[in-house]
């Protein structure tokens, strides 16, 4: 996807693991759009919560391509851009593949979240109801439930438990 220096696009950046939250916090400083996504987890002892990447070194930025080559150039934010291979420059991510992508990781780690492999996925659907309603992915059965899965540049695929009667083929 072609981009112009000034145009607002979310870009997916890579930071050494175990920097994600440290680099998140730079870039809300600095008041610069991101994403990171990351749930809640429980220590094996006591009640002490921590968050937890949920994409090992990615974070996502959303700002120009000029701006996104300054925070990692001249303001020294620990990232490096995913390069698109066709054009040779910064990968971008449409902005409706990344809406999809938060809303299905954001619903919750226990009825959606991130799946860490490829599936063997089935038709095309969008969901017509619920908190997810718009959202297109394809339709996954497994173990008698029906999920809306949402792929991220053929890398990441989230998913959430979704009635089958608010699928709709597209």
């Amino acid at each position: 996807m072609a981009t112009r220096p000034d145009q607002t696009c979310w870009f997916a950046a890579h930071t050494r693991c175990g920097a994600e939250l440290g680099v998140r916090e730079r870039l809300g400083r600095l008041g610069t759009e991101h994403f990171l996504p990351t749930e809640l987890r429980s220590r094996t002892r006591g009640r002490a919560k921590y968050e937890k990447p949920l994409i090992p070194g990615l974070i996502f930025v959303r700002t120009t391509k000029r701006q996104a080559c300054a925070l990692a150039n001249e303001q020294g934010v620990p990232v490096r851009y995913l390069i698109d291979p066709a054009t040779k420059t910064l990968l971008v991510v449409p902005d409706k593949q990344m809406e999809d992508f938060q809303r299905v990781l954001n619903l919750s780690t226990e009825e959606g979240g991130l799946l860490d492999r490829p599936l063997a996925l089935g038709d095309r659907v969008r969901v017509t109801k619920g908190v997810l309603s718009g959202v297109e992915g394809r339709v996954l059965e497994f173990h008698g439930r029906t999920y809306v899965v949402v792929e991220l540049l053929g890398s990441w695929f989230a998913r959430a438990d979704v009635p089958r009667a608010w699928l709709e083929l597209i």
